[in-house]
């Protein structure tokens, strides 16, 4: 997958966020904060799981509606892991 079609896949699946202020509004920062901190720490399990040892790891701030979202990095390995925010259930692409 190149980085062009990656990005091209995030900014897709960030989208959503986007036209979602007033659920981003409302929870508090330090709410958002242990969010973005759960879906780091969840996408990076699964991750290793599937070999990458320590990649960087690009969390959006607010995910959509159902789902926390981040992009991982890795040398030439590149992923999107997506958390269901319900199930905490991770899914890496």
């Amino acid at each position: 997958m190149s980085l062009r079609t990656l990005c091209a896949a995030a900014a897709l699946a960030f989208a959503p966020a986007a036209v979602l202020p007033t659920a981003a509004g409302a929870s508090s920062p330090d709410a958002w904060m242990e969010f973005r901190a759960e879906v780091r720490a969840s996408c990076l399990a699964a991750a290793s799981g599937m070999g990458m040892s320590n990649p960087e790891v690009i969390v959006h701030p607010f995910g959509s509606e159902s789902y926390g979202i981040a992009v991982l990095r890795q040398g030439a390995d590149k992923r999107i892991c997506i958390f269901d925010k319900r199930t905490k259930a991770v899914e890496l692409t």
